[in-house]
């Protein structure tokens, strides 16, 4: 049994593999719809620091993305967010606790696991992509490239296609070297290039003083909220969720960790992501999960033990109760560039899973999977995908 805990470089910088997908979301639910930063940003890192402790090996926090994407577009209020947050967890705990989730695991075949991860890891480098060239939602919405830098270009290049050259350039020659980690040497020239370029960190104006989290700082969801979240949000999140926050995940937990993943169960897992749910309802933080493409980035940027969990949750918990909502401007340092370059190489890594299908039938479930995916969502993707894994075991259909 390998250490469960351990505190280096590659467990610093494999912490910070997976801000690319938690930040822009995260930052994006407080501004537009109004969640607590401080509630939202203490519970992601309680959410690490116990989930790493009880699984004893690396564990990705995540947001959940149907609900974060519709709930940002449509500029829900908090109470709607709060109520899906509270749903999702309902859900989670009847998957877990009365074991349905290992019925949907056993009726789900590998290629439609693979087909989730190749989905999920397309998506990532193509948002991750987006966040480079300017054209994600989030920096639509803030009609910039680079929202918080006043350096917009160099000449007639666009600042955020240069600083995400140089970062995708740094991580290709860094990938593997232990001396100074490819992701914390990316987010450490990503923080001084926005301070250059004209970011700025707000510091609170009463001075030094810890910022506590409130119980309950938003208003409790009423009747209408739920009925709304229940058919808008959470039905859409839960085939998602179960696909890749549950299956696809614990399979890539196993892969990546053999042995000392063995406390990760599609129950286990379940019941965590509920728990998380609760917390964050609680504080009035965002819907959380764990996730295939969140392991993937901490992984591929060297997180091999529990010892990443404590040190991004910990990050989290310090500038959380130093900073109070200035901990907004904090993130704003970092270049969108920065964050897709972290997306782009998660991605891959997560897409590259798909190499250990076999036969024919197995490539075109997980293709068709990918190809839904990108025109409509995983949800139906990967319903569909459970569908025609099952028709084409019968030897008269071909591919």
């Amino acid at each position: 049994m390998a250490e469960r805990l351990r505190f280096n470089r590659m467990e610093l910088a494999g912490s910070l593999g997976d801000l690319g997908t938690l930040l822009p979301i995260s930052i994006a639910m407080v501004l537009v719809n109004g969640l607590n930063p401080v509630g939202l940003f203490f519970s992601i890192g309680l959410f690490y620091i116990f989930t790493g402790l009880y699984f004893g090996i690396t564990v990705p926090v995540q947001p959940m993305k149907v609900i974060g994407a519709y709930a940002v577009a449509a500029s829900l209020s908090p109470s709607q967010i709060l109520a899906s947050s509270l749903l999702m967890a309902f859900f989670l705990l009847l998957a877990g606790m009365t074991g349905a989730i290992d019925l949907i695991k056993k009726l789900t075949p590998r290629a439609v696991i693979r087909g989730v991860q190749l989905s999920t890891g397309a998506l990532l480098m193509s948002g991750g992509i987006k966040f480079i060239m300017g054209t994600s939602k989030f920096q639509e919405l803030h009609q910039a490239a680079e929202p918080y830098l006043t350096v917009q270009s160099l000449g007639p290049v666009p600042i955020g296609i240069l600083i995400g050259t140089l970062g995708g350039l740094a991580t290709l020659l860094l990938l593997d070297n232990k001396k100074l980690p490819a992701g914390l040497a990316v987010i450490l020239g990503g923080l001084a290039a926005g301070w250059i370029l004209g970011a700025r960190l707000e510091l609170p104006e009463n001075g030094p003083m810890i910022h506590l989290p409130e119980i309950f700082p938003l208003p409790f969801p009423g009747k209408v909220d739920f009925s709304f979240a229940l058919f808008a949000l959470v039905l859409p999140q839960v085939p998602m969720t179960l696909g890749n926050a549950a299956l696809a995940y614990t399979d890539l937990s196993r892969e990546y960790f053999k042995e000392n993943s063995s406390k990760v169960s599609n129950r286990r897992v379940c019941i965590s992501m509920a728990l998380g749910n609760i917390l964050s309802f609680v504080l009035g933080g965002m819907p959380m999960c764990h996730g295939a493409g969140g392991l993937a980035a901490h992984y591929r940027f060297g997180a091999r033990t529990a010892g990443s969990n404590l040190m991004i949750g910990l990050v989290f918990l310090g500038l959380t109760l130093g900073l109070g909502d200035g901990i907004l401007s904090f993130f704003n340092l970092l270049p969108m560039s920065i964050l897709g370059i972290l997306l782009v190489f998660a991605g891959a890594q997560l897409a590259l899973a798909v190499m250990d299908l076999e036969t024919r039938k197995e490539f075109f479930v997980a293709a068709l999977i990918l190809g839904i995916t990108l025109a409509s969502n995983l949800a139906v993707g990967f319903i569909t995908g459970m569908v025609v894994a099952q028709l084409l075991k019968w030897k008269k259909l071909s591919v």
